[in-house]
């Protein structure tokens, strides 16, 4: 099918189910891509990564040797970024994550913050829950800012090998000792005298980040910063 019959069958669509904001559910006009511009403009940004010392940085303190953290939204019970979340992980909008991605990735490349990194690696999921969800999440928010950055996007060396399950109802220890020794490298050597970006959807303890990182960081010559969607 050729480009644009594609998009007047897209239009033709659009015109019985016009696409609605994620957050408020406001039908979207020209140029808005899943989320208003009234939404996009009100969601809770961080401003982390304008700072080497904020408080994401500050959860990994006497864990594990980071150079930077940074997350674009700051997560709120009940809030639109917590809709976000929700919308990309249980409804499969794989696109909306890619396409933050993307909005962070423009940020950084205008504030200079995270260019020196050499290589982006998602945190992974366990196989049984990415054929489950039919996807990662972490992968597509880091597809986006690989397309920006221009930083290339290695999967499958960093994997999950043990099915911890959901973290959401497990304590802060529960958390830590769920996740410790459930990562391994299969391929060091890719990742050795590197500089990596560990992105993940959103950071509420840091054990996991904690856990992916100090896997990393036993290779030899690797530098290790962490970015997200979320900070709660």
């Amino acid at each position: 099918m050729s480009g644009s019959l594609i998009n007047i069958c897209r239009d033709f669509i659009n015109l019985f189910y016009p696409p609605a904001c994620v957050t408020c559910k406001s039908i979207l006009v020209v140029q808005e891509k899943y989320i208003c511009t009234s939404c996009l403009y009100n969601l809770p940004e961080t401003n982390f990564h304008l700072y080497a010392t904020n408080s994401m940085a500050e959860e990994f303190w006497g864990r594990v040797l980071i150079e930077n953290a940074a997350a674009l939204y700051y997560f709120e019970k009940g809030g639109k970024c917590q809709k976000i979340l929700h919308n990309i992980k249980y409804k499969g909008n794989r696109k909306l994550a890619n396409h933050l991605g993307e909005i962070y990735g423009s940020k950084l490349s205008r504030s200079g913050k995270f260019l020196d990194i050499d290589i982006i690696v998602p945190v992974p999921l366990h196989p049984s829950r990415e054929k489950s969800r039919g996807f990662n999440q972490s992968e597509w928010f880091a597809r986006g800012l690989s397309n920006i950055l221009k930083k290339p996007m290695i999967t499958g060396n960093l994997v999950r090998f043990i099915s911890t399950g959901t973290q959401t109802t497990k304590s802060r220890i529960e958390r830590w000792d769920n996740v410790k020794d459930s990562f391994r490298v299969r391929y060091p050597e890719k990742f050795e005298s590197n500089h990596v970006l560990l992105v993940d959807d959103v950071v509420t303890t840091g054990a996991t980040l904690d856990a992916c990182a100090s896997v990393l960081k036993r290779i030899n010559e690797v530098r290790v910063s962490i970015l997200t969607l979320a900070f709660a």
